[in-house]
């Protein structure tokens, strides 16, 4: 015997009119505690619609409460992965146009050490030049120091 009847066994008649009326107090005052529950449609996330998706089947037997529940949290989970698919899609294509910048700066790292190259070239040949023309001077001097003392030499014996 339960806990319940076994009361209802040992109380009068005019005691469980009391009961009963002392649950249908609590009942009332419990209504006017309680918040009303409104469900307010979300529309930035709607449920999914549309066919289930194919790698899920309803059982036999299962009661229509669990096959909604199932439906409803199976499509939840596969507009999840739809989306995470959609992100992968975003990230090959940013990997694509950073391989592709990639390429770029090897590119032009190349024409870099290619005008490096040329801008070392270039200061040789003017190193080159200049030290050739700072011979032809020495030797534009030597040759004139020279001729100076030939041209003295000739007119003091002159």
């Amino acid at each position: 015997m339960s806990f319940t009847e076994e009361l209802l066994a040992r109380s009068s008649p005019s005691k469980i009119d009391d009961i009963e009326r002392d649950i249908g107090d609590l009942i009332q005052i419990s209504n006017r505690t309680l918040p009303s529950i409104q469900i307010v449609p979300n529309h930035d996330h709607p449920l999914p619609k549309g066919p289930m998706p194919d790698y899920v089947e309803h059982k036999e037997g299962v009661n229509q409460v669990g096959r909604l529940s199932a439906e409803v949290v199976v499509r939840e989970y596969d507009a999840a992965v739809k989306e995470i698919e959609a992100l992968g899609a975003e990230l090959t294509e940013a990997a694509k146009k950073c391989e592709a910048m990639v390429a770029g700066v090897h590119s032009m790292v190349t024409e870099i050490q290619e005008l490096a190259a040329n801008y070392r070239e270039e200061g040789k040949r003017y190193f080159l030049q200049i030290e050739e023309c700072s011979l032809t001077t020495s030797e534009v001097r030597t040759v004139c120091e020279a001729l100076k003392k030939k041209i003295a030499a000739s007119t003091t014996a002159a």
